[in-house]
């Protein structure tokens, strides 16, 4: 039992919470390793959302709306840590959502598929093929999925697969708290925040938002200035421990 005193309760329950999931499956192993590494960045980013980062979500939230078939891509981690949130965005911005796994069996498919639809999300079903050009299993995608969409949000990316979509014409959302990554500095826009914090800020953001807003708020952005705003923003933070 971890006591709710502990300066970092949230931290070690979520961690908990995802051993869990790793027992059963639903998280890779691999997948506590890429948490890990996000979670360090989080402590350099403050574990808040930065004035930065609610813009990139804001953004996010115009273009699942003016998408004309917007996808959420969901791995284990996301299903494990978002599955309420990922139905909340789902309905909020008429997204489908597709289980898509680099670490892919069919069993880990039907344990993430029946954990989200636990949480009220829709998820795509059906055959898979290699839409996508990659040798491994992140290619296999729907049809009616990641392979027909226009915008397709990735959160907890890796980035060969962020770099084939932009290749394919997609515009890609990514969810990363690493702004060195190259899933960051592949995609269409970065949303450098911990998904938990993002994909909510994204379902206000698509409530919020009206049509007519939408133009003005994607006339003038740059995926670049996002990494460039996550760096200055560590390097502050960093000096102000130094001072």
């Amino acid at each position: 039992m971890i006591p709710k005193t502990h300066p970092r309760y949230r931290s070690l329950v979520t961690r908990e919470h995802l051993a869990t999931c790793a027992k059963t499956g639903i998280v890779s192993l691999e997948g506590l390793t890429a948490h890990g590494r996000g979670e360090a960045f989080d402590y350099l980013l403050g574990e808040a959302s930065t004035p930065s980062a609610l813009r990139a979500e804001k953004i996010a939230a115009a273009l699942l709306l003016s998408a004309r078939h917007p996808v959420i891509s969901v791995n284990g981690n996301t299903a494990a840590l978002a599955a309420e949130a990922i139905a909340a965005l789902q309905q909020a911005s008429g997204s489908i959502v597709e289980v898509n796994l680099f670490h892919r069996t069919e069993e880990r498919i039907d344990s993430i598929t029946r954990l989200l639809e636990k949480h009220g999300v829709k998820v795509l079903s059906g055959e898979v093929s290699r839409f996508i050009p990659l040798d491994h299993d992140r290619g296999l995608c729907h049809h009616d999925g990641m392979y027909s969409a226009d915008v397709i949000l990735v959160p907890l990316e890796d980035g060969d697969r962020a770099e084939a979509l932009i290749k394919m014409g997609k515009t890609v959302i990514a969810i990363d708290l690493n702004p060195l990554s190259r899933t960051t500095r592949t995609c269409t826009l970065p949303v450098i925040d911990e998904v938990t914090r993002a994909i909510p800020h994204i379902t206000r953001f698509c409530k919020e938002i009206t049509e007519e807003e939408i133009p003005d708020i994607l006339s003038n952005y740059t995926g670049t200035e996002f990494i460039r705003d996550a760096l200055e923003y560590i390097r502050r933070k960093l000096q102000d421990v130094l001072d």
